[in-house]
């Protein structure tokens, strides 16, 4: 049995609007636009692979959320996740470093502007969804941790 290959996706946020990234290898994939992200290597989580690639792809320090729920298919053995994520404080600016040619800052009304490859088709559905039900906070609405409550002594 092959074993399956972990690839993830950052559903990165900046207010409502979601970064979208054109990528310019392979060629096969060249001209579409994805969520970015990246392999997971032997022995590494999935949620550092995906700090690791947003550092090495679009020079930013991010920080993973949650995971989105589902799974996608890519070409045996990948199989794509995807993870909300927010830039630090102290991150710069993405910038198309490795793999994409140009990024995009996508707001809900042109979430379909750009030709998705098919697997973030499904992924950028789910998260439209998400946010129209109110389940998906930005960047930028993270909710505060509850308060902690301290059970009634008798």
């Amino acid at each position: 049995m092959t074993e399956r290959i972990v690839v993830v996706a950052a559903a990165l946020y900046d207010g409502d609007r979601l970064l979208a990234a054109r990528r310019s290898a392979p060629p096969a994939l060249a001209g579409r636009w994805e969520l970015p992200g990246g392999k997971v290597e032997r022995g590494e989580a999935p949620e550092n692979a995906l700090v690791r690639e947003l550092r090495e792809e679009l020079g930013v320090k991010a920080e993973v959320l949650d995971r989105i729920p589902g799974e996608w298919p890519l070409t045996p053995p990948y199989v794509l996740q995807a993870w909300r994520a927010r830039l630090l404080p102290a991150s710069v600016d993405p910038r198309p470093l490795q793999d994409h040619d140009e990024l995009r800052w996508l707001t809900p009304d042109e979430l379909w502007d750009v030709d998705w490859l098919e697997q973030d088709v499904e992924a950028v559905g789910l998260l439209e969804s998400l946010r129209g039900a109110g389940n998906c906070a930005t960047s930028h609405e993270i909710p505060a941790p509850a308060p902690q409550q301290n059970p009634p002594s008798s």
